[in-house]
């Protein structure tokens, strides 16, 4: 998929014209935003613990491939198979070679942001394995042949109604769209045959301890459990930045996590992985296999872009963003949106493809101030911003306008004096002291004197 200038545009515009979509973006991500705000301000030291958090991600970076050593031999030790992937096609024909192994024809999925980031759904339904998605959200959207639209809440588009609407269609009979329990259970009911059936449990991974070669799962529902718990065989895809050192530095993950994600001190389900299950397990997968996935990670190491690294996929920064709260995720063209989409999708899968990304921002620094990991979102967007002048990416036409506008800021004369000439042109087409530009929309006409005359005066006022 790419995302042009035209396409970022023509997608934003279906969402705001979308009245159902506007109500269910705004109330979701207020909710995240309160819920997030109170969440650090009862945690004691909170800005320390975020300072502390990104000294300790910025270390683990500096030695990747150091602690992604060591935490491939500490799982191999407990009894996992770790495989290695360059890419996005690797990784798929890795996890349907171990599905063709096993025979698998049913795969249940827990949530995972790797798995939408290298299609792997496709990839096992092309090789006749049937993927089903098991988060509630993500299950929402698959069923209506979607894509997520946020990083922890994927069905954040949809209302209770479209919901209801959706389950009522998979269960064959209509289901009361202002029954949360009944859907609940409805939902439970048509997903649990599925547990007991499935060949194969497929997750992704919030954090890989190294000292223990542990895998660490953050959901709010008990989905993730069962898809890793039930089938006889778990596959978990993660990428190779998720990693940390010890258990020490991994306490401070999830105490940030929580927070940033969905404003609670730890959330519902946080499982440790460790190794299959062992003879006296009462439960647990008799093989694991995990997938250390690249997909363009490493080259980004030791580059103006490897701070996109410390990402911990929380989605804070989606929540405060005055573009994603308007356009919503389907605008961005990936599985990535928000502020940190419009970095790491280029970074990931070709500036060319996406150079509409880094321009989705107004650059007000919200996705900065809520980070976790304080990631300078806003320096990276005009970076990229900076890329895309040197690559010469942008179509000409645009090229040369910005070119145009960059001559004329420069120009402090030549600027005073297209001003001067506007504010004569605007004269007719300026009515209740705005412009019309179609539709209801009004922009605001020049002012009478410019900012420079006004602080000019002040100036000289004071003066006297």
């Amino acid at each position: 998929m790419t995302t042009t200038t035209s396409e970022f545009r023509q997608r934003a515009a279906l969402a705001i014209e979308d009245e159902r979509l506007q109500s269910a973006l705004d109330t979701a991500t207020e909710n995240f935003r309160q819920a997030r705000d109170q969440a650090f301000a009862e945690l004691p030291d909170a800005e320390a613990l975020r300072d502390h958090f990104k000294s300790l991600r910025q270390a683990t970076l500096g030695q990747l491939a150091q602690h992604l050593e060591t935490f491939e031999t500490r799982a191999r030790e407990a009894g996992a198979q770790v495989h290695w992937a360059r890419d996005g096609a690797e990784a798929c024909a890795t996890i349907v070679q171990i599905a063709r192994r096993h025979q698998v024809k049913l795969a249940v999925k827990g949530k995972s942001m790797a798995t939408e980031e290298i299609h792997l759904n496709q990839a096992l339904e092309e090789a006749g394995v049937e993927a089903v998605e098991t988060d509630m959200g993500d299950w929402l959207v698959q069923l209506a042949r979607e894509t997520p639209s946020h990083i922890i809440a994927p069905a954040i588009h949809k209302t209770r109604q479209q919901a209801a609407e959706l389950l009522s269609r998979e269960a064959g009979q209509p289901l009361p769209a202002d029954d949360i329990p009944a859907l609940t259970a409805a939902a439970r009911a048509l997903m649990r045959q599925r547990f007991l059936n499935a060949g194969m449990g497929i997750s992704g991974g919030n954090i890989a301890v190294a000292e223990s070669g542990s895998l660490v799962l953050v959901t709010n529902e008990g989905n993730g459990r069962m898809a890793t718990s039930v089938p006889p065989l778990h596959v978990a895809l993660i990428g190779i930045e998720k990693v940390a050192p010890t258990w020490d530095e991994a306490a401070v993950w999830l105490a940030l996590l929580g927070r940033s994600a969905a404003g609670q001190p730890l959330s519902v389900y946080t499982s440790v992985l460790t190794g299959p299950a062992r003879a006296a397990d009462a439960d647990g997968p008799r093989e694991l296999h995990i997938v250390l996935l690249d997909n363009g990670r490493s080259r980004l190491l030791g580059t103006k872009y490897e701070e996109v690294l410390q990402c911990i996929r929380c989605g804070a920064c989606l929540n405060v963003c005055p573009v994603y709260r308007e356009a919503g995720g389907h605008a961005y063209g990936s599985p990535y949106c928000g502020p940190i989409g419009a970095v790491i999708t280029p970074l990931l899968f070709g500036l060319e493809e996406y150079e509409a990304l880094p321009h989705a921002s107004s650059l007000c620094g919200a996705c900065r101030d809520v980070c976790p990991v304080r990631i300078d979102l806003p320096r990276m967007l005009i970076e990229l911003r900076a890329d895309e002048v040197e690559k010469r990416v942008l179509p000409w036409r645009q090229r040369k306008l910005e070119e145009a506008a960059a001559f004329v800021l420069k120009n402090d004369k030549l600027m005073g004096f297209l001003s001067a000439a506007l504010r004569r042109v605007q004269g007719p087409f300026v009515r209740a002291g705005g412009l019309k530009s179609g539709g209801d929309r009004q922009l605001p006409g020049l002012a009478p004197r410019s900012f420079r005359q006004l602080w000019a005066a002040g100036a000289l006022e004071e003066k006297k």
